[in-house]
């Protein structure tokens, strides 16, 4: 049995009947075909890319509804006595991170748990649904530098991923002097 997707629910899964398991990565997509849990063949062909939360759903061409959950996916934990800071670290890469009160979680990278317990972070590898924080302009995604994970299937549309990121950093300094500084200049007048 084979359905077509055309739109996205927002938040209507949870009423599904059936169901698909999409990694984080899985979850940003424009046109895919998918295999349900119960082994529907669904073929998603969305106006744009989306990014799709656990909890959403596919609205099918016969009316029925595909619910969206959370895989679980290679991740790590990473606690310690300043999860704040690690945060820090982890958004200045522009890094997807779950953050709960605890703990953080990102996917696998080496050279970020390398960094996180030279700053003294407990890094333990995790199986579990990763479901990062959206971005800070309420996109669903934060998405930095990387925008991995899109597939134009075989196509291109002809835009560009030409970004520049202000981060802001100024590359003007300023160089002018007071030469005045430390100097007293005493003019004395005789009458």
């Amino acid at each position: 049995m084979s359905k077509k997707a055309y739109e996205i629910c927002k938040g209507c899964g949870a009423k599904a009947k059936d169901f698909v398991a999409l990694t984080y990565d899985q979850r940003l997509l424009r046109r895919k075909k998918l295999t349900s849990e119960a082994g529907v063949s669904i073929f998603v062909d969305l106006p744009q890319t989306v990014s799709i939360a656990e909890g959403d759903g596919f609205a099918c061409d016969d009316g029925t509804v595909i619910g969206v959950r959370a895989a679980e996916e290679e991740l790590f934990a990473i606690t310690g006595e300043t999860v704040t800071r690690y945060a820090w670290h982890i958004g200045n890469r522009h890094t997807p991170c779950e953050i709960a009160a605890d703990r953080l979680v990102i996917q696998r990278d080496p050279v970020l748990k390398a960094m996180l317990e030279q700053l003294g972070a407990e890094v333990t590898a995790i199986m579990a649904p990763f479901s990062p924080e959206g971005g800070a302009y309420g996109h669903g995604r934060t998405m930095g530098h990387d925008h991995g994970g899109h597939d134009h299937g075989g196509h291109d549309h002809g835009h560009s991923h030409d970004h520049s990121h202000d981060h802001g950093h100024s590359q003007e300094h300023d160089h002018s002097h007071d030469h005045d500084q430390g100097h007293s200049h005493h003019h004395h007048h005789h009458d």
